[in-house]
């Protein structure tokens, strides 16, 4: 009798003891989610003003209690690649990769291959990542310049036309204008050359800088998502 009467007393003492559990619980995790956004906006800012290793404590300080955060391995490793650390910045964007496959991972690899002469990976990066998301038109010229690289000239050309496709702009027509007189067509290269000068008559650079003003205005920034999780990334020295 005894021992039932305490189980049903522990029993209750459990039901009204659990939601302070939770609600502490709750605190606790927004407080974190809250230290991890301030920790983002810290380092964007300072990626954008290039304090590198403001932004990099920043990120590292994230990747100890989310390690599984594939855009912060990612961020570091745009960072690390622009120190010209590419060693560090290939094993930021191959965990980034392993955590969460995207274009923008093997992208951000492909160029680092590119940057480092390692051109069968470089163009294997950017054939997957194309695989995942063609629509990008700097993926198809990175791709391109392995291809030159490689002397494959031929498929070259078609993926800098391919970005033409995707972004009919000045930019993209002088990097196909080069690509064709690299390979001395001439006929094309002349086309392409008339076209320029055709985009860059007064009024149409009128029109195209309105349009590239409409679409700025548009433009958002989307901070990455959150997984909450423990050091992973620790920078070689």
């Amino acid at each position: 009798m005894f021992g039932l009467l305490f189980i049903i007393i522990v029993g209750i003492a459990i039901i009204f003891y659990e939601p302070k559990l939770n609600k502490k619980s709750t605190v606790s995790s927004k407080k974190l989610a809250e230290k991890i956004d301030k920790l983002w906006d810290i380092a964007q800012d300072s990626i954008k003003n290039n304090k590198y290793l403001r932004a990099e404590k920043a990120l590292l300080t994230i990747l100890r209690v989310d390690e599984r955060n594939a855009n912060a391995y990612n961020r570091l490793g745009i960072i690390y690649a622009k120190q010209k650390a590419y060693k560090d910045a290939i094993e930021c964007f191959e965990i980034a990769q392993s955590l969460e496959p995207s274009a923008s991972s093997l992208h951000n690899a492909g160029l680092i291959y590119l940057e480092t002469d390692n051109l069968e990976k470089a163009a294997l990066a950017f054939e997957q990542a194309m695989t995942m998301e063609s629509t990008v038109p700097s993926r198809h010229i990175a791709y391109a310049k392995v291809l030159q690289k490689l002397g494959r000239d031929e498929k070259a050309i078609k993926s800098f036309e391919k970005a033409v496709e995707l972004d009919r702009s000045v930019q993209s027509l002088r990097i196909l204008l080069d690509a064709y007189e690299k390979v001395d067509d001439k006929e094309k290269a002349s086309e392409v050359k008339a076209e320029i000068d055709k985009m860059l008559t007064p009024k149409n650079i009128k029109s195209s800088i309105v349009a590239s003003q409409h679409s700025s205005s548009q433009a958002q920034f989307k901070l990455p998502s959150r997984n909450i999780a423990q050091p992973v990334y620790k920078r070689h020295k």
